[in-house]
């Protein structure tokens, strides 16, 4: 008994600490420079000697939805975007290793961000991976929040890549994009995705209409267009037609 009793006032935390700062000493590689996020089962034996650089405080309890590792990778990829160099090897140190679930939490999150770059060069990333499969929502969720930082270039890439995988938009998206157009100067390129919108295979809805007949007002002609198939399929709806001296007549 007085053998485990010995035993018992090891001080075992210490020596765990110890060991623990020999294993996860850096080598020296390409991901050396860059603290890997801790994985140990249970860190609260150390707790009080450990720090793996993350945040404290708010930021951190108001990410719960967020796992540590995609949070880790956000932090990161904010950190270094300024350096392309340092960017690329960190996608490969700890980008590409993360799972499913975390790249699709970490792209949505940088696009509730308003990290629009970042968000596409993780979409990117996305469709290099083996468990990638077109999904629409996905490309949906990129051109709005592209569209609406007025990232109208990027945003029609996008959408060409969508329409090669053979996606269609839904009515919500095409809305974003023909307001982001309308908003920017650009009435030719929103009545593009107007008549794309014309020929997708679902139903087209009243709120990318009326976008565009609102946006439509210094073109009069343009949006007569619109009108008259707006009343033809919506023959139950009224539209609202300010004076005439808003288009500029008399």
């Amino acid at each position: 008994m007085a053998i485990f009793r010995s035993l018992s006032r090891i001080k075992i935390p210490t020596f765990s600490y110890s060991l623990v700062q020999t294993l996860t000493k850096p080598s020296q590689n390409l991901c050396s420079s860059f603290p890997s996020p801790p994985t140990f089962p249970n860190p609260s034996s150390f707790a009080r000697h450990y720090h793996d650089g993350r945040p404290r405080g708010p930021l951190w309890r108001g990410k719960k939805m967020i796992g540590k590792e995609a949070l880790y990778v956000i932090l990161g990829l904010k950190r270094f975007r300024e350096d392309e160099e340092k960017l690329d090897k960190f996608i490969k140190c700890h980008v590409r290793r993360l799972l499913k679930m975390d790249m699709i939490a970490v792209l949505v999150e940088l696009e509730r961000q308003e990290e629009v770059e970042l968000a596409l060069k993780m979409f990117k990333i996305i469709q290099k991976e083996k468990w990638y499969k077109p999904d629409v929502y996905l490309y949906k969720d990129l051109i709005i929040s592209l569209a609406k930082s007025k990232k109208m270039e990027d945003a029609m890439k996008v959408w060409e890549s969508m329409r090669n995988e053979e996606l269609f938009p839904d009515s919500q998206t095409y809305a974003e994009v023909i307001r982001g157009f309308l908003r920017y100067g650009s009435p030719a390129d929103a009545m593009n995705i107007y008549e794309d919108m014309k020929s997708s295979p679902d139903p087209p809805e009243e709120l990318p209409f009326r976008i565009l007949l609102k946006g439509l007002l210094p073109h009069p002609l343009l949006r007569n267009r619109v009108k008259q198939d707006f009343e033809e399929m919506f023959p139950e709806r009224h539209i609202y037609d300010p004076p005439e001296e808003i288009f500029g007549m008399h």
